[in-house]
């Protein structure tokens, strides 16, 4: 199939495009934030008017692009910059789906989903992970509205073979992976009070008010490297995986993720969680941070334990499946066959 995908060249967006093309599809990206208005004030008024400003300037430079292109199915990846204009035109050479693991209808975000919001009628098929995202979908007049787990990629979250070299650059004992977000601070911090040997990589944490007791233990930014990623997850002991209440998550794809990379998989107790791995066996789940540091003093110790429950868990994300090759065929399959 000639699929014409919208969205950024990279993160997981680039991991779906590579999927598509594993799956024999032929793939046009074109990422409409390259025409989105310059930073810095600009760009802030784009997102502080929820993309309203500029959506017949994107549409006209996408459509531009696309000029000359066969494609008979288009995907939208997150979709804050595509408004209705260019979905309708879209449409007239097949289905148009989003797909979307932000929260575009919560409150994080304030205004800056407005535009999406005002599109979600247009496309064929809007999919989503949140449950409270459905309702809020079908309300604002979406035709057709799917819930799905969060998804690894098949290969860039495929165990890598680690060298000697690697284990001296990234060997940890507790790794939290993730950008710094006000609840996530004091819970860093609490557990560095109770000698949890923490390590943290990720942008922003210079925000954290928190800084003075976690600069100590922050290991540089993020990578957008899928290897580096890797085998950050894969040379620590125990893996966390936190949560953002404003985004109302109950998983994230480091729930998947981690797993699906043989990392030890410790994170919030939520039915979601509860839901793709058993606790205690497939993962370790806690309440709070006194619970999270108690966890992790009484495994650091027993590496025996540690690689079962990892190795447990990993296997149990196989057999879970949420990936995105079959992700994109049944979402695919989904909107071409009705």
């Amino acid at each position: 199939m000639n699929i014409l995908f919208l969205g950024p060249e990279t993160g997981t967006s680039r991991h779906r495009i590579l999927a598509l093309q594993r799956l024999g599809h032929k793939v046009y990206n074109v990422n409409p934030d390259r025409f989105c208005p310059p930073p810095p004030l600009l760009s802030r008024l784009d997102r502080e008017t929820g993309g309203l400003l500029f959506q017949e300037r994107i549409a006209k430079h996408v459509l531009k692009a696309i000029e000359g292109v066969r494609y008979e199915f288009t995907w939208v990846e997150s979709g804050r910059a595509v408004g209705p204009r260019l979905v309708k035109q879209l449409r007239r050479s097949g289905p148009v789906v989003n797909y979307n693991h932000d929260d575009p209808f919560g409150r994080r975000d304030r205004k800056a989903w407005l535009l999406y919001q005002k599109t979600v009628p247009h496309y064929d098929l809007i999919v989503v992970v949140r449950e409270e995202n459905v309702a809020e979908g079908y309300k604002l007049g979406a035709r057709r509205v799917l819930l799905r787990t969060r998804i690894a990629d098949e290969i860039a979250h495929s165990p890598r073979a680690l060298t000697p070299e690697d284990h001296e650059r990234w060997d940890t004992d507790v790794l939290f992976v993730g950008t710094w977000m006000p609840e996530r601070g004091p819970f860093l911090a609490q557990l560095v009070g109770r000698g949890v040997p923490l390590s943290i990589l990720g942008n922003r944490w210079q925000r954290a008010p928190e800084w003075p007791v976690l600069e100590a233990v922050w290991r540089g930014p993020g990578t957008t490297n899928d290897d580096d990623y890797a085998k950050a997850i894969q040379c620590a002991k125990i893996c966390l995986g936190l949560l953002s209440k404003e985004n109302r998550d109950r998983h994230t794809t480091r729930s998947i993720e981690i797993p699906a990379l043989l990392g030890l998989f410790c994170a919030e107790r939520t039915d979601e969680h509860l839901r793709l791995y058993l606790d205690g066996e497939e993962a370790v789940y806690w309440r709070d941070a006194a619970e999270c540091a108690a966890i992790c003093h009484r495994l650091l110790p027993d590496e025996a334990q540690r690689h079962e429950i990892a190795r447990k868990g990993h296997q149990r994300c196989l057999d879970n499946g949420h990936f995105n090759e079959p992700l994109l065929t049944d979402i695919i399959t989904e909107a071409t066959c009705r």
